[in-house]
């Protein structure tokens, strides 16, 4: 019983705090003196601080009560080919420091290193600098997939460095807190999940587009990953319009990238007569413009997208599509009216399309998420012997 009062304060005081005392009784439900003992063990055990007095309420002065948010530290990494982005944050979920660190442009990467390296600047760029033996989760995530049953990363040609065995176990043994390597969509599918469009949904996917194109799946409010952890590589996938491709090993050259992805929307927006360094460039400056030249190129792409999203919605009936990557970003409320009314005309479910709402980095909003999911599981439920 000790163990649960613990933890339902723990949690109220993360959702809630700070509390005073009879705050939390009444919010938990627990007894005054229960809570006042409860309050005195979570501090003795340094997972609670007192944070000042709360005045002007009847009767005595009361402490005020929070989360110590230096019980527990996490960190969460967006690995890309040009860069490692490392974020660390506290228990509490805010920010303590961060570092970005370029990718060399050279073969030979020891991913291992860069990890260790991007992480130390990450800790090192707290105030005060927070030792690497305080974090309690790591979750790195990439633009691929790791097979549970190698634990050798997939989908990633386009990463030198990282295809290793045992990926995941080299990162722990070489940094200390667990490591867990994630495909990156699927933990921009998190961020949605718990501060985004699809707090509501069940059962929804998430399309991304940028350079290239992923997918993730989310079934029963978790991830489906698939026996090899490739669930959601749609760009792989043949589709009719599309030169069928034998060889997909290689990195975006399946049949959905070939029409969906970054080089494939460049070419069709310079058609239509919308240049820019790249293809959300260009697809944003369709979306502004307004024009009948814009409404074809975005109908075009939206009829693309929109084919590609009716065999996922044939196959899995989701309750919500959403929609992010920099491409799909870009092209904002008009594209994504286009895609839904093509989708639409497409299919017998009709479910809801909607943008991405979470801001930031949605890769490291997702890593942190699933960091601080795992590592307050662990803290709040270490109070008793």
């Amino acid at each position: 019983m000790r163990a649960i009062n613990d933890r339902a304060a723990l949690e109220v005081l993360l959702a809630r705090g700070p509390l005073t005392r009879p705050q939390l009784s009444s919010l938990t439900g627990i007894s005054k003196p229960t809570a006042s003992q409860l309050l005195a063990r979570l501090v003795e055990a340094g997972l609670v601080v007192q944070d000042g007095i709360r005045e002007g309420l009847p009767g005595r002065t009361a402490e005020l009560y929070r989360i110590n948010p230096a019980a527990a530290y996490v960190a969460g990494l967006d690995v890309t080919p040009a860069r490692i982005r490392a974020v660390v944050a506290d228990l509490t979920g805010a920010v303590a420091g961060e570092h970005t660190l370029p990718t060399p442009a050279r073969s030979g990467v020891d991913a291992v290193a860069r990890v260790r390296a991007a992480l130390d600047a990450a800790v090192g760029a707290a105030r005060p600098a927070i030792p690497r033996d305080r974090l309690r989760r790591v979750v790195v995530g990439i633009g691929g997939a790791v097979d549970p049953t190698t634990g050798r990363l997939g989908y990633a040609a386009h990463i030198p460095g990282w295809h290793v065995p045992d990926l995941g176990k080299r990162l722990t043994d070489a940094l200390g807190p667990p490591v867990s390597i994630e495909n990156d969509v699927n933990l921009s599918a998190l961020a949605e999940l718990s501060a985004g469009q699809a707090g509501d949904a069940r059962d929804f996917v998430l399309l991304w587009v940028a350079e290239g194109v992923g997918m993730a799946v989310v079934l029963g409010g978790a991830l489906h990953r698939g026996a090899t952890g490739g669930a959601g590589e749609i760009g792989y996938m043949p589709v009719a319009g599309a030169p069928l491709r034998r060889d997909v090993r290689r990195t975006h050259t399946g049949g959905v990238h070939s029409l969906t992805g970054g080089a494939a929307v460049l070419k069709l927006m310079r058609a239509h007569g919308f240049r820019g360094r790249d293809a959300a460039t260009a697809v944003g400056r369709a979306a502004a413009t307004g024009s009948p030249e814009a409404g074809a190129a975005l109908t075009e792409l939206a009829t693309r997208l929109g084919a590609t999203l009716a065999t996922v919605v044939a196959v899995l009936d989701p309750q919500l599509i959403v929609l992010t990557g920099d491409v799909l970003r870009s092209g904002g409320e008009p594209l994504r009216t286009l895609v839904e009314r093509e989708l639409h005309t497409m299919t017998i479910p009709r479910p809801p399309v909607r943008l991405s709402s979470v801001q930031g980095n949605p890769v490291l909003a997702g890593a942190l998420h699933l960091a601080l999911g795992d590592a307050r599981e662990e803290t709040f439920s270490s109070t008793t012997p």
